[in-house]
């Protein structure tokens, strides 16, 4: 049993606009042409109703503070590191310039454990968002707590080996680099102030990364796009992703898809092969 079990329940909503503004930030920074029936690509949903903690209520690591007031959304974990680790996202509808947005969030769950690396605390959160008051988007998000890393453990993940890409296993590939100035952007667009995104001697020196952290979000926005371009837009009825190791910014981040027995399988992967995100989809 959780000492935070009380957190369970919890709710907090928000409301949001779908405007031109925030349309053709997003567009811009994905260099992608404006739709012209007005629905946006899938993806869109992670950058509305977004986290608006005020800048004094910030923890160290960037992520809003918690407490065990009845006010903190997320329970207060003696673990100050925080992931995304995964989501499942049913699309039911388009999101189109113009909706009025509004998002109801939910914590269904929480999990202590101890692992290799030390202890670790898993909360799901369910995100029911709506435009013009009809459910569009339906997701559950992982996120993961962990302890503080040692100064001394090895930078993660390592350095690119000499092993490639097994892309006769896949239909399709892409090569991207995600550089520091899209993981900029992407932080601007989705209010995220977590450091690892944008602070190289942060993210090395207390978190142990090798350099800036790709967002798991924007990972999986990219194999979202990546689909889009291979099956079409709006095309996906659901996707499931989960992080397997870091990518990190200025390196070669390799997206693939093919057809599995359950649906469609997708992936990214850095240059040696090593992968970053496991998902599948379903049409």
């Amino acid at each position: 049993m959780s000492a935070f079990e009380a957190w369970i329940g919890r709710e907090t909503r928000a409301k949001d606009t779908l405007d031109e503004g925030l349309a053709r930030r997003w567009l811009a920074t994905f260099d992608l042409p404006k739709p012209r029936n007005g629905e946006m690509p899938q993806g869109i949903h992670f950058t509305l109703c977004t986290p608006d903690a005020p800048t004094r209520k910030l923890g160290e690591d960037g992520h809003p503070a918690r407490d065990d007031g009845t006010d903190s959304f997320f329970p207060p974990f003696p673990l100050p590191r925080r992931m995304w680790a995964s989501s499942a996202i049913e699309f039911r509808a388009p999101l189109a310039i113009g909706t009025d947005i509004s998002r109801t969030s939910r914590v269904a769950s929480i999990n202590e454990k101890d692992g290799a690396s030390g202890k670790l605390a898993f909360v799901d959160v369910e995100h029911e968002t709506r435009a013009d008051g009809v459910t569009a988007i339906f997701e559950t998000q992982t996120l993961v707590y962990r302890e503080a890393a040692e100064g001394d453990v090895p930078l993660a993940p390592p350095e690119v080996g000499d092993d490639g890409f097994d892309h006769a296993a896949w239909d399709a590939h892409r090569v991207t680099q995600p550089d520091p100035r899209l993981l900029f952007r992407y932080s601007a667009l989705t209010f995220n102030t977590h450091r690892i995104h944008y602070d190289t001697p942060y993210a090395r020196a207390t978190e142990r990364y090798r350099g800036l952290v790709v967002h798991g979000p924007l990972t999986a926005s990219l194999l979202l796009q990546f689909a889009a371009a291979e099956i079409g837009e709006n095309r996906l009825s659901r996707l499931s992703f989960r992080g397997v190791s870091p990518a990190i910014a200025d390196e070669a981040l390799i997206l693939a898809i093919r057809q599995a027995d359950s649906g469609i399988e997708l992936g990214a992967f850095a240059g040696d092969g090593r992968q970053v995100m496991k998902a599948s989809a379903a049409i």
